[in-house]
């Protein structure tokens, strides 16, 4: 709706992000003022509620945290465990959790891409109406995540909430035989991983911002292990990234931020990739080494073509990890209790999860401390938010254009707000002049 100095755009349940959020961008002059992310979910309170609970077990309680990812936190809060309490994990255990990791990645950057990205790229509203327009298309997508699943549940009994993996090993082994099988699946799935990374590479909007991007760094693109690296040129160790954190308040959002040294970053799969796109599975570059030169990259957009290829890569890594290991039953052993502080660090599949925390004598978590990847994301999003709308202004672009290109934006970031979908939406307003002040304390300004 347009008036006389001002106008307002809004986009009301959008369904392909997790979670509810709200967009609200300022316009003044032909110039965004601000743009805020107003995450409106409830508090949870997982860092409190779990203190006092036993060490051994609270890898499963966080794992609720979240649906979709729910491994990443119940693998980096056992590395934390572990770490605190002196645990070392057997060669064939950390096997199993590369093998965990590669099962999720699979998973759940084929939902992101291929349920919430796909129809944006072939301009359908939703995947029920392009499952109409190309059921085949549809049945490959979700032949890619089945797989993941079932690398997820053999590797680690449920693609959720998994109940094998424990700190200092895993409850249950697989067997050769299961994982002959799952391979198989694997190299089905992986013909059409290759399709669709060839039709994200062909559908990337144009973007660019300089941006720091953060990740773990390691000679074998995995997702566990490596130090944790920028894209400046410098790595920090994992027990003081911490003191290079700024949490931010967000006056607006139910969600804090994250700043590094002061300033906005990212985590991701587009920073993994700027900074490990070298260390990709041999398979992996001999297939898709033409779509490596896109990298490094300041377009976010290149966010989903770089979770496309992980897909493939983890793919290869599993398949090779499947078939050239020989798996032999090893009896889960309680760990005995020992007081101490203890870091655990992956890559989650929207970016670095940090855990931080202390064990007491007891057996039991004193102190926990979570960085999670959409929260150290947060500024960045609001920063490219506005430069989005900002040069669709400049282009001349209707209020239609600049939101479509607004949802594909939040949707490159992949953010989690929770484990439920519903909606995004944004206000556009043209302010004139004279017009209301801002009410928000922290607006990002674009640079």
């Amino acid at each position: 709706m347009h008036k006389e100095g001002e106008f307002d755009i809004d986009i009301e349940h959008l369904s392909k992000i997790e979670g509810h959020t709200d967009l609200e961008v300022r316009v003044k002059g032909g110039k965004v003022e601000y743009a805020h992310l107003k995450i409106g979910e409830s508090k949870r309170f997982f860092t409190q509620g779990v203190r006092g609970k036993p060490a051994l077990n609270v890898a499963q309680l966080v794992s609720r945290i979240c649906g979709t990812c729910s491994i990443a936190h119940l693998t980096t809060c056992i590395e934390a465990v572990e770490h605190a309490m002196g645990v070392v994990p057997t060669e064939q255990t950390m096997l199993l959790r590369h093998l965990t990791e590669d099962g999720l990645m699979v998973r759940d950057h084929a939902m992101h891409l291929y349920v919430f990205c796909l129809p944006d790229i072939t301009n359908a509203d939703s995947i029920m109406e392009l499952a109409d327009r190309d059921k085949s298309l549809v049945e490959k997508a979700l032949e890619v995540k089945s797989a993941g699943n079932e690398l997820s549940k053999l590797i680690a009994g449920r693609s959720v909430h998994a109940p094998f993996p424990a700190v200092g090993g895993y409850t249950r082994t697989p067997t050769n035989e299961a994982c002959k099988n799952v391979a198989h699946l694997l190299e089905h799935a992986r013909d059409h991983a290759l399709e669709f990374a060839d039709m994200f590479r062909d559908a990337m909007p144009l973007f660019e911002r300089k941006t720091h991007f953060i990740a773990l760094k390691n000679d074998k693109y995995e997702y566990i292990g490596g130090e944790l690296c920028s894209s400046e040129g410098y790595c920090v160790s994992r027990e003081n990234f911490w003191n290079h954190l700024d949490r931010v308040v967000v006056p607006y959002s139910q969600s804090t931020g994250f700043e590094f040294e002061g300033k906005e970053y990212m985590v991701g799969a587009l920073a993994r990739m700027n900074l490990n796109k070298d260390a990709l599975h041999k398979d992996t570059k001999r297939d898709l080494g033409s779509m490596l030169a896109y990298f490094p990259s300041n377009n976010i957009f290149m966010n989903n073509l770089a979770q496309a290829i992980e897909i493939v890569n983890s793919i290869d890594h599993a398949i090779e990890r499947l078939e050239s290991w020989d798996f032999k039953p090893e009896p889960y052993k309680t760990p005995p209790i020992k007081a101490g502080a203890g870091i655990g660090v992956t890559e989650a599949p929207r970016g670095t999860l940090y855990y931080a925390l202390k064990v007491n004598e007891q057996g039991n978590i004193e102190y926990i401390n979570l960085v999670i990847p959409t929260a150290q994301n947060m500024a960045n999003i609001e920063h490219d938010m506005a430069k989005v709308v900002q040069d669709n202004l400049d282009a001349g672009r209707d209020p239609d254009r600049i939101s479509m290109e607004v949802e594909r934006l939040v949707r490159a970031y992949d953010p989690c707000m929770s484990c439920a979908t519903h909606f995004l939406k944004l206000k556009i307003k043209e302010a004139s002049k004279g017009g209301r002040p801002s009410k928000y304390t922290r607006p990002f300004i674009l640079k």
